[in-house]
């Protein structure tokens, strides 16, 4: 029997672009001829509960609980007929297909209000400049949020747009209280997502269904999905993968998993997903698998002798978006910060630049398992070709790079690829703020359509950054940040608080650091989050280096990788959580740099001890680069036109060359001597960014000094050359 695999990613994830796993898969499974369809449950679901019909049943099933609401429930649910009355509208605006409903949105009589929109006292000021659309987008991100409210009170507490039941998931050591909530009746969210799962079931007829759980707030509905399909369609077999269980389920032993699922597969799916495959067609033994669990005389076994193995990037094909309803995906606006907003606004195609992190060396990151680990990068010809693919089929220009850190050199030439294709997209990825970031290559990376980068700060301090072996300093931070934004790419930092040894005066160093970036405007966005040790990283696996001691040694029969610990030298990192996010949200709306760092805490802290001017004279002091002999020199933009005069001055003549480039705002005109003019002439067609290869610094010095006679660093030094240098003439 040929073999029929449906692909879901399960709720919640994102409202705005699909979790790209499926694609992945799917994209695989095309390059093997295999059939296959897919389905994001998660939109699927919010769309049926965010309509007319679905609040229809929502308040229904509110009035017959005789539940007693808090006043901003009562006062939603007053004002039911007003929202099943809008509620298509809006969303119908969120999937931008009635763009003109922004004029009765921003007029502000249009939407029900509750408790949401008491936050938004400052919206005329933070939307001044960004528009009336965007403004309407948030009043309806709000108005969604009002009802979210309403339905986790009074429906169902676990619900959330972009997770569901997440606590059950998180530092799950055993199965225990998620098998409990499995096995309650099933709520008014479970019957409406289970009512989508059966007719996608009885429309594709699978044989297998794979559920991609990247995420804690999966878990649960991947787990409901698997309990209907066992007791509802048992032929079929059922798979999980994705990132909860890559990190969490290793060292699973707990049988009871499998009376929900089938097999559970660990790191990249596409050999696991093909050997079962096989081994469903009778093609190979079970012993056979490839990094799968299963249940083998009552007992979970761990079947890994597959000699397959993993397919290369060049081999996995181009994602395949096929069957996801591409537009019907909200754009919403949680946050008012154009950086911050690219999470949740907007289509993008996910890709990635290479798998596993170049880098791979930070204390707290997951550096053993394999999707960090195993770095491997792909060819920019293969990455344009998809890109190119993916356009055709989908429509979007948008493009997420979701590696760990994207490797700077791999950048530089997918920027060159896509320049030289002419390809119009925008794009952006995660990074490490390494100095490879210089301010040229920021320029180019501008130029092929990049529009933003996020990266991590961590701890924002150098002991603390050196201690984590992250690789970067401050100094260096503020350097590359600055390059970014001068280019024009906007840049968001992660921010960790709370790494052992961590002291109060380095948090409050740490947030004067953040301050002082932001202030500078090199950073546009950031989030704190605080440090959670996991068992597969360096400190995990060595805690006495980093002198902390685990508190939870005897390892879970489900969930095994956050790390209980306790830090004996440290500062009570849970004190500062609330101060270090109600600052930087401050700071990302450009406001609050002038009060004392004290102010935003409710107990003492310590005086800042860095400078007050530090990040800003970081900055401005820029340490000389010397010119690199390997360095490639390219020019964006086009082909100039020369003309030649003669120049007198003081009863002296000179014979001068005049060359103006064209460019998309006004000609840009340097004058050089008549054989300078000339040379430069000559070589622009060389140097050219259409060009497949590009030319070393070394090699224009050696041209230009055999021409001329004249010396080649004085020359690029010079006003024209520095006015090229200022307008597309790159040093890469």
């Amino acid at each position: 029997m040929n073999p029929k695999v449906l692909l879901i990613t399960p709720p919640f994830t994102q409202l705005n672009t699909p979790y790209p796993a499926t694609a992945y898969l799917k994209g695989f499974l095309n390059t093997r001829s295999i059939q296959s369809y897919q389905c994001d449950l998660g939109i699927e679901t919010i769309l049926a509960l965010f309509s007319s019909e679905g609040l229809k049943a929502v308040f229904q099933e509110i009035e017959a609980s005789k539940l007693a609401l808090s006043a901003n429930g009562q006062r939603i649910y007053n004002l039911r007929d007003s929202y099943i009355q809008t509620i298509d509208q809006v969303i119908a605006f969120l999937q931008d297909k009635n763009v003109t409903l922004t004029h009765l949105i921003c007029e502000g009589n249009y939407l029900p209000e509750a408790d949401r929109f008491a936050q938004n006292e400052d919206l005329e000021w933070a939307f001044g400049t960004m528009g009336a659309r965007d403004k309407a987008k948030h009043l309806s991100t709000l108005y969604l949020e009002d009802l979210s409210d309403l339905i986790k009170e009074a429906i169902d507490p676990h619900f959330g747009f972009s997770r569901y039941a997440e606590r059950l998931g998180r530092s799950a050591a055993t199965f225990d209280e998620l098998e409990t909530a499995l096995l309650d009746p099933d709520s008014f969210i479970d019957k409406l997502l289970l009512s989508l799962l059966r007719k996608k079931i009885e429309f594709y007829e699978p044989t297998l269904v794979a559920f991609s759980v990247p995420f804690p707030g999966n878990l649960y509905s991947a787990f409901k999905c698997g309990q209907y399909i066992k007791k509802n369609f048992s032929e079929i077999k059922v798979v999980m993968g994705g990132g909860f269980a890559n990190t969490e389920l290793r060292s699973l032993t707990d049988p009871r998993v499998f009376n929900y699922l089938d097999f559970i597969m660990l790191d990249d799916g596409e050999a696991p997903l093909l050997n079962l495959i096989e081994y469903l067609e009778e093609k190979r033994s079970k012993v056979e698998l490839k990094r799968t669990f299963a249940i083998e005389n009552c007992e979970v076994a761990y079947l890994n002798g597959s000699t397959q193995p993993d397919f290369s990037q060049a081999e996995t094909g181009t994602p395949d978006y096929t069957d996801l309803q591409l537009d019907a995906y909200l754009s919403v606006i949680e946050i008012v910060n154009p950086m911050h907003r690219l999470w949740s606004d907007g289509r993008w195609n996910k890709l990635t630049l290479a798998h596993g992190c170049y880098w791979s060396r930070c204390a707290f990151c997951d550096t053993s398992l394999d999707y960090i680990g195993r770095y491997e990068p792909i060819s920019v010809k293969i990455l344009c070709d998809r890109m190119e693919e993916m356009i055709r089929k989908t429509g979007q220009i948008g493009f997420h790079f979701v590696d760990e850190a994207a490797p700077p050199v791999l950048m530089r030439d997918l920027a060159l690829e896509i320049i030289h294709r002419k390809l119009t997209v925008v794009w952006w990825t995660n990074i490490r703020f390494e100095k490879s970031f210089s301010f040229d290559l920021c320029l180019l990376l501008k130029e092929s359509g990049c529009i933003a980068v996020s990266g991590g700060l961590e701890v924002a301090s150098d002991r603390l950054l050196k201690l984590i072996n992250k690789g970067v300093s401050v100094s260096q931070v503020a350097k590359v940040t600055d390059h970014f934004t001068r280019a024009g790419i906007m840049v968001h930092a992660y921010l960790m608080y709370g790494f052992p040894t961590q002291t109060a005066q380095e948090t409050i160093d740490s947030l004067e650091v953040v301050r002082q970036l932001f202030e500078a405007g090199v950073v546009q966005s950031g989030f704190w989050h605080q440090f959670a040790m996991t068992a597969h990283s360096p400190i995990g696996l060595n805690p006495g280096q980093f002198n902390v001691k685990i508190e939870n040694e005897k390892p879970g029969t489900f969930g095994n990788n956050d790390l209980i610990h306790s830090d004996p030298t440290g500062a009570n990192h849970e004190l500062f959580s609330e101060g270090l996010k109600k600052s930087l949200f401050n700071y990302m709306h450009e406001i609050g740099f002038e009060l004392p760092l004290q102010d935003w805490f409710d107990f003492k802290v310590p005086r800042t001890t860095i400078l007050p001017k530090y990040i800003q004279q970081t900055i401005d002091n820029a340490e000389y680069e010397p010119l690199k002999p390997h360095a490639r020199i390219v020019w964006l933009g086009g082909i100039p036109i020369i003309r030649y005069y003669t120049r007198k001055k003081k009863n002296q003549t000179y014979e001068m060359a005049e060359l103006s480039f064209p460019n998309k705002k006004q000609d840009l005109v340097i004058h050089l001597k008549h054989e300078e003019g000339n040379w430069l002439f000559a070589q622009i067609s060389k140097i050219s960014v259409s060009q497949s290869a590009l030319t070393p610094f070394a090699e224009l010095e050696k041209s230009f000094e055999a021409q001329t006679g004249e010396d080649f660093v004085l020359f690029w030094n010079n006003t024209a050359i520095k006015q090229l240098r200022e307008n597309g003439l790159l040093m890469l």
